[in-house]
């Protein structure tokens, strides 16, 4: 069976533009894939924990016994989870020209060396399989466009991250200047649909 799922950080969580914009994602994904399963993990209600001391120094080969075992199992059952993953679709706002610190945690908790990708002479391998994976950003400002009204860091740095992990399939999709007031807001979250209506038109052609 195709498993979706649905990493969202928002603070504002179904309410949030970045939130409908992934929904606009998984409805396409549902369509493609009848029967698939989506599995929801909400990051923005403290539902992960950031890393802590035995998880980092366990990282670092300077500790082991239960401490260290304990502070990796969240780390490894959020790994497993992404690796049982077909489809990957994350939702994110940016806060501060990157990511929410909700998605950075588990970001700190699936980019795990030796687990998730291991290093070489030549660099870091990711370990992961590649997959579809899909991101939805909302922004206040504009990032994309031009002229630019702010730098964005999200993007390259997400993009980093997965690749790192050996996930190279990936698709942003962004809704912004959503602080520009309600008619501003619509319009351009009405844009952002009609790309992913197109993504997924072009993929099925």
């Amino acid at each position: 069976m195709h498993k979706i799922l649905r990493i969202h950080a928002s603070p504002r969580g179904a309410e949030s533009e970045s939130y409908r914009l992934s929904q606009g994602i998984v409805e396409h994904l549902l369509r493609r894939h009848p029967g698939a399963s989506l599995v929801e993990r909400p990051l923005s209600a403290g539902t992960i924990s950031h890393v802590d001391t035995h998880y980092a120094n366990a990282l670092g080969g300077m500790a082991d016994g239960e401490p260290a075992a304990a502070s990796m199992l969240e780390s490894e059952r959020l790994i497993q989870e992404l690796e049982q993953t077909h489809s990957l679709v994350i939702s994110t706002p940016m806060h501060n020209y990157t990511v929410p610190s909700a998605l950075k945690a588990w970001i700190d908790h699936v980019l795990r060396v030796h687990r998730s990708f291991r290093p070489t002479p030549q660099g870091k391998v990711g370990t992961l399989d590649d997959r579809p994976t899909y991101v939805a950003v909302s922004s206040g400002g504009n990032f994309s466009s031009e002229p630019a009204r702010q730098p964005d860091f999200l993007t390259p740095y997400l993009t980093a991250v997965l690749n790192t992990m050996g996930i190279r399939d990936i698709h942003y999709f962004t809704v912004e200047g959503t602080a520009r007031g309600p008619q501003a807001r619509e319009l351009a979250r009405n844009a952002a649909l009609e790309c992913v209506a197109e993504r997924f038109l072009e993929v099925s052609a």
